[in-house]
């Protein structure tokens, strides 16, 4: 299985590409967005602006739009969740408009929220949700607020701020949190979500 992460100028990738580099998978890190979405799944990183990242996608974006409604498997993790929806408080430019919705600040006193928070997962039986981890790793202080909140799986708390930890879209998946500094639950999310992009890759 070939797994590309995107390079938009964001840090964090090489932890991240650790986590995903399980047995029988392939993991590169590639700065073309076209040359991104020639692979069985797509990763999204986090850590950078949203501004920054929506420009460096810019040349790409109709592209990496198309491949994910074709059902690309796709992860996007903190700002990668981020860029999946239209628009950012954060900064200008033109999200990915996979899920509709905005990118709004915090609603708290203490911004940005960095350390470990509680997720509360929705009900229901997809296999990504099997034993998720109850706790997360964040560093963010924007957080998404989806028009349709049928496509939040799980939701998070800082402060009086209850706001989307996670949102699905067909094989589309964004985590607000970095799965890949949240323990062995991360990991093993992580490892689901490989799976299910293998079953697609499969089909």
């Amino acid at each position: 299985m070939n797994v590309a992460i995107l390079d938009y100028g964001t840090g964090n990738l090489h932890s991240l590409a650790k986590a995903l580099a399980l047995p029988g998978v392939t993991v590169r890190i590639e700065a073309d967005p076209i040359a991104a979405i020639r692979a069985d799944a797509l990763v999204l990183p986090g850590v950078g602006a949203f501004g920054a990242a929506a420009e460096r996608l810019a040349p790409g974006r109709d592209a990496l739009r198309e491949a994910l409604a074709g059902g690309l498997p796709c992860l996007g993790v903190c700002l990668g969740m981020q860029l999946l929806f239209d628009a950012s408080d954060e900064g200008p430019g033109r999200g990915l408009d996979v899920i509709a919705g905005r990118v709004e600040r915090l609603r708290a006193r203490r911004v940005p929220q960095i350390g470990w928070n509680a997720i509360e997962w929705a009900p229901g039986d997809d296999p990504l949700l099997a034993e998720p981890p109850a706790f997360a790793w964040y560093a963010n202080g924007f957080v998404c607020r989806p028009r349709d909140p049928r496509v939040a799986i799980g939701w998070s708390t800082h402060e009086d701020d209850r706001f989307v930890a996670a949102v699905r879209v067909g094989r589309t998946v964004g985590v607000q949190f970095h799965p890949e500094k949240s323990g062995r639950a991360g990991v093993r999310f992580i490892a689901r979500w490989l799976a299910g992009a293998a079953v697609a890759e499969a089909r």
